[in-house]
């Protein structure tokens, strides 16, 4: 029996994009490819007191955008969702251009759940959504009902990769309601375009994880063995080394939930 692996799909590229709010603009890098779609989405949130959320990878045509839309700005901070280098790579050197703090796991200042950050789109707070890593933020903008999402869910597809350390299934799945408990009338995520309807959203994005592991229990239940390539070829059939080794990973994080580790 065969399947997709826990990979999002290719998607387009391009930089420059209207955020969708007043005073909320998106920047596409030009990093391509089928873990992040067109490429990494940078968010400018606020004009003259505004907050960078995730600069992305360190390439220059996008670091200078960035730069350009803080012209107006008296006040910086750059934040930064998780430490995966596609998301935070950029950070420090786009703190030494504007003269921003940076806040975020693995990055700069360490982050709590629920600080706030002051922009002139109003308070920016930081939501602990582990899963996708083990130390995931989301950022909620309450004033405006938006949520920027990083990792925790995409804006193409059904599906994130989760399965990077012990408990992750069980963190993705408890912040997933987390996320949904915030109301959101928009979701920005570090990839793809936005989502206006975001329960919907969160219930395709739940509805696949909890799929994938009922395809786990049943491998159990039909090859009779706990061994990780087995059941990783029983749920997805053949793929290429790079994506095998992706798959096997996932399943050992389900494995993982599946001994109520989680």
């Amino acid at each position: 029996m065969g399947s997709q692996p826990e990979l999002p799909p290719g998607g387009r590229s391009g930089a420059g994009a209207d955020g969708g709010l007043p005073g909320v603009r998106s920047f596409v890098a030009d990093n391509p490819g089928p873990l992040t779609f067109g490429g990494t989405r940078s968010y400018v949130v606020g004009n003259r007191t505004a907050a960078v959320i995730d600069p992305g990878p360190v390439l220059e045509e996008h670091l200078t955008a960035l730069e350009a839309a803080l012209e107006a700005a008296g006040s910086v901070v750059v934040l930064v969702t998780h430490g995966h280098g596609d998301h935070a790579a950029a950070a420090g050197d786009l703190a030494r251009r504007t003269g921003a703090e940076v806040w975020g796991p693995d990055a700069g200042r360490d982050l709590v759940d629920g600080r706030e950050f002051i922009t002139d789109c109003g308070p920016l707070v930081a939501v602990s959504t582990p899963g996708h890593s083990r130390r995931h933020f989301c950022f909620r903008l309450p004033e405006r009902g938006a949520v920027f999402t990083g990792d925790v869910i995409l804006g193409e597809g059904d599906t994130t990769w989760v399965g990077e350390y012990p408990g992750a299934v069980a963190e993705y799945l408890a912040s997933l309601d987390r996320l949904e408990g915030l109301g959101a009338r928009v979701l920005y995520p570090g990839h793809g375009d936005p989502l206006r309807d975001p329960a919907e959203a969160i219930s395709r994005f739940r509805r696949h994880r909890l799929s994938r592991i009922e395809q786990v229990r049943r491998a159990l239940a039909e090859t009779g063995t706990d061994d990780v390539r087995t059941l990783t070829r029983h749920v997805y059939g053949t793929l290429p080394p790079d994506l095998f080794a992706m798959a096997a990973s996932g399943v050992e994080a389900i494995l993982d939930y599946l001994s109520g580790s989680g």
